[in-house]
């Protein structure tokens, strides 16, 4: 169930990735409805509101930022069990990765992705893409609430 917030959910590990989203999501003073969690347990953690997310307030984000190459339990592991759950797997997935393979990329839809964004190397296109997909999953799309 969601609430009224539309808390966006950050899952990347990369210190200066984290960093370089929430200054491009600031524009839109988006920040503050940006969780971060840096490894796929914790994910599960937070969506199933366990361990140090025992006392979260809120229901499931609008949209998670899923960066493929994590610690632990990879992306690719984490979509599989979001999109495999019955009540996770309404939330949209938008998969974050240095790959442009053809592979990787119909792969990630295959299992479920709702987007796949290639983490660009040119600083400007980055903070640009991050932004937009903030703007679009935050303040344009409308939720399922099922």
């Amino acid at each position: 169930m969601l609430d009224n917030v539309k808390r966006i959910l950050l899952v990347e590990d990369d210190d200066n990735d984290i960093e370089l989203i929430l200054s491009a999501l600031k524009e839109y003073n988006l920040t503050n409805e940006v969780e971060v969690v840096k490894d796929g347990e914790e994910v599960f953690d937070y969506l199933s509101k366990q361990g140090k997310y025992l006392l979260r307030k809120g229901g499931h984000p609008i949209c998670i930022l899923l960066d493929i190459k994590l610690f632990a339990i990879n992306g690719l592991e984490v979509l599989k069990r979001i999109k495999t759950d019955e009540a996770l797997k309404y939330i949209p997935v938008v998969m974050l990765s240095s790959s442009r393979e053809e592979k990787d990329i119909d792969l990630c839809y295959r299992m479920g992705a709702n987007a796949y964004v290639v983490k660009p190397v040119n600083f400007h296109e980055f903070i640009d893409t991050i932004k937009n997909l903030g703007m679009f999953w935050a303040l344009i799309n409308e939720p399922f609430t099922g």
